[in-house]
């Protein structure tokens, strides 16, 4: 069916315009006539979907991703129109006239359209996995399933919301130390091929040895003035090929448990894939989704193999009758705290709201993580710049002094 967007005016003559359905631009205006809008203009957009224009929207969401944000953002106005009492593709529309980004926009114009041909929302949502989740679409399913779709959406925006929140929070505090290798890798690579080999030149007519820094400052000077093009092609082919062994699913499983086991870092990811699982697991409980289903979808989102493979086991023994907090501790994977507060829930009756406070804990520390990390990370960048430059400074004054030495 054909999508208009129309301008219009109400009996009161105040402009009106939105987006309309229908099966032709003259069935568009009647439509538009009995709502009491006095057409000015009428646009065809979008006509109902097909194949090509499932393909043209799919090389679009991959070209111009959705962002996080935009979803987020939509995820709450969504809940609110819901919440609002409209039906699903009242509040659709109004998400359409409201959206910028127009790769969302017509993402949203497709999901309303199959909602209107008498698919579910959560169906309409699933034939765009790129803009949303797994989670997203299982929550949806959830609501409409119990009957309680605009309290499952606010649960939703304040979940995807809290994450993105949390995401910003880390990226913002890593920013300053990156900048700060980014900026003194420059500076260094400029003493290296331009300061240096000026100075340095003052010594090839000097007689005797020079001292042994000084070889090996000029030695790495005039290779990175010579060939720093094939120091760069030799960095890009290990970041390809570590990359490609990472696709592996041995190489996966390697990074994987190096990430949750290396120094410093390690913690701080598991602590981040612990609040995503605990998290996911108990706003799908509180939306009503089954144990074993809510386990296996939130399995994908602690993005780590070694976890999901302990979360797959551990869903395997409870449909063979074993509670929940067992088998995700003999793992060796989740902390103490998880499986003995899972535990808790699980004799309590209260599985759900253990879960998000364990959550919550988790959100806390890692703010203070990142924030004891990046406080550590400072100071040591500081200082091992420092400790480059005295060295290529005593290397430069080594044979000054010598040679005043020589000369007294």
């Amino acid at each position: 069916m054909p999508v208009y967007t129309y301008s219009a005016l109400d009996a009161r003559g105040k402009a009106a315009k939105g987006v309309i359905n229908a099966d032709s631009a003259r069935a568009a205006r009647v439509k538009l006539r009995q709502s009491g809008l006095f057409t000015k203009e009428l646009l065809e957009t979008e006509s109902a979907e097909t194949p090509e224009r499932h393909r043209s929207l799919e090389l679009l969401q991959m070209v111009r991703r959705v962002r996080p944000q935009d979803v987020t953002v939509m995820t709450r106005q969504l809940a609110t129109l819901l919440a609002a009492n409209l039906t699903v593709v009242d509040a659709l529309t109004d998400l359409i006239e409201q959206t910028e980004n127009r790769t969302l926009q017509r993402t949203l114009i497709q999901v309303r359209e199959t909602v209107l041909e008498g698919g579910t929302l959560a169906a309409a949502l699933g034939q765009h996995r790129r803009v949303f989740s797994h989670l997203f679409v299982n929550m949806v399913r959830a609501g409409e399933a119990s009957g309680a779709l605009p309290l499952v959406m606010l649960r939703l925006a304040d979940f995807s919301e809290r994450q993105l929140g949390t995401r910003k929070k880390i990226t913002a505090k890593m920013y300053y130390p990156l900048f700060m290798i980014a900026i003194g890798g420059l500076v260094l690579f400029a003493l290296l091929t331009y300061v240096v080999p000026t100075v340095t030149t003052l010594f090839t007519n000097m007689r005797g040895t020079l001292p042994l820094p000084t070889v090996m400052l000029i030695t790495v000077s005039n290779f990175l003035q010579a060939y720093w093009w094939l120091l760069g092609l030799g960095l890009l082919g290990v970041f390809v090929a570590v990359r490609q062994y990472g696709r592996t699913a041995r190489g996966q499983r390697l990074f994987d448990t190096w990430k949750i086991r290396a120094p410093l870092i390690g913690k701080l990811a598991l602590k981040v894939a612990m609040s995503r699982f605990t998290r996911t697991l108990g706003i799908l409980l509180h939306s009503g989704i089954p144990l074993l289903d809510a386990l296996d979808i939130a399995r994908a989102v602690v993005n780590n193999s070694v976890l999901a493979e302990a979360i797959e086991t551990a869903r395997d023994a409870i449909r063979e009758g074993a509670n929940i907090a067992s088998p995700l501790k003999a793992s060796g994977y989740f902390p103490p705290l998880v499986s003995h507060m899972i535990s808790i829930g699980e004799k309590s009756g209260q599985l759900e709201d253990m879960l998000l406070r364990v959550a919550d804990s988790y959100d806390n520390e890692v703010e203070t993580s990142v924030e004891g990390l990046t406080s550590l990370v400072e100071p040591v960048i500081i200082v091992v710049m420092a400790l480059v430059v005295f060295s290529i400074m005593l290397a430069v004054l080594l044979p000054i002094f010598e040679l005043n030495t020589i000369v007294r």
